[in-house]
């Protein structure tokens, strides 16, 4: 088994034939659940360790987030459970450095997660024939497995923000859907905005940012901040008229895009700024392109206006 390149990659998994995997006598017994990250309290959905039936479950309960997964469990602990939830295996050896830094961040957002995936941990020297049959050719590694197939899965050591959009990838390919957790940081930061002080608000999400730095909510959270203040005592049908006098004024291309979005005409909003940033150059077109994307933030990735003036800022810069 080789150490992990210095520089993770993501890659597609090829033909893995899992069926050597399934077991023609029943499978024995399931080990104890891995206890959960604090290092005391058992793994969520097992009160008090393993029971009877899967590793980490008790009869009427959810199974566990994190759990050990050796040959004579994984057909009841992989792939029967991920016919209904994804499984994520992680493999990994105790001589591994690089695997004491990613396996924490693995099993830290499997709980935070809430049972919507389950964390498959697999000691490659103690299962040989799962490293094998898996291909895998450094450690740490990480792949999912749904509906009985693996899909994507990366090596090495990947930033905490993206292992989670690896994550989210997995449970949209799964159809998984889960509830963002209440957050009273976000609720505090909100609170603030929505009063008008926009100054705790501020505060507040850039103290999210600095905690969590791939928070969409708290990003979104702060270009609203930072729009309000631009837009400021303006008349906004000042700040339009003179804004379609003088197409050549930039900051008045920007003050009038703030408007349309608080007009819920975003739409022209980004069309006005795409334009804007075709006709400056230098620093000035640099700070258009920049309050463009703080807009962007404002919707978020998956509004279709956005994927549309993205391509256009593209065109634009380019």
């Amino acid at each position: 088994m080789s150490d992990p390149r210095t520089t993770p990659s993501i890659f597609t998994r090829g033909a893995v034939d899992l069926s050597a995997l399934r077991p023609s006598a029943p499978a024995k017994p399931a080990e104890p659940s891995r206890p959960a990250t604090n290092g005391d309290a058992p793994a969520e959905g097992l009160p008090g360790g393993g029971g009877p039936g899967l590793p980490g479950t008790v009869p009427g309960l959810a199974p566990a987030t994190i759990i050990e997964v050796t040959e004579d469990n994984f057909q009841t602990v992989v792939l029967e459970q991920s016919l209904t939830i994804p499984v994520l295996l992680d493999f990994w050896a105790e001589w591994c450095g690089p695997c004491k830094q990613l396996s924490p961040v693995l099993e830290r957002l499997a709980a935070e997660g809430g049972g919507s995936w389950i964390l498959g941990k697999v000691d490659v020297d103690a299962n040989p024939r799962l490293a094998q049959v898996f291909r895998v050719q450094g450690i740490p590694m990480v792949l999912a497995v749904i509906g009985g197939q693996p899909v994507e899965g990366f090596t090495g050591v990947l930033p905490e923000a993206q292992i989670r959009q690896y994550i989210d990838a997995v449970l949209n390919a799964a159809g998984v859907s889960v509830a963002a957790p209440e957050d009273p940081r976000l609720d505090a930061a909100d609170d603030a905005l929505m009063t008008g002080d926009l100054d705790a608000a501020e505060a507040a999400y850039r103290k999210i940012l600095a905690e969590s730095p791939a928070d969409t909510a708290a990003e979104a959270g702060l270009a609203q901040v930072e729009l309000y203040r631009r837009i400021g005592d303006a008349d906004p049908s000042a700040a339009l008229a003179k804004a379609e006098a003088d197409p050549d004024d930039i900051e008045a291309q920007r003050l009038a895009a703030d408007v349309e979005v608080l007009n819920g005409q975003a739409d022209k909003a980004y069309a006005r700024l795409v334009a804007a940033v075709r006709r400056s150059a230098g620093d000035e077109r640099d700070a258009v392109r920049k309050h463009l994307l703080s807009l962007f933030s404002m919707a978020g990735p998956d509004d279709p206006a956005v994927a549309g003036a993205r391509r256009a800022l593209a065109s634009a810069l380019f």
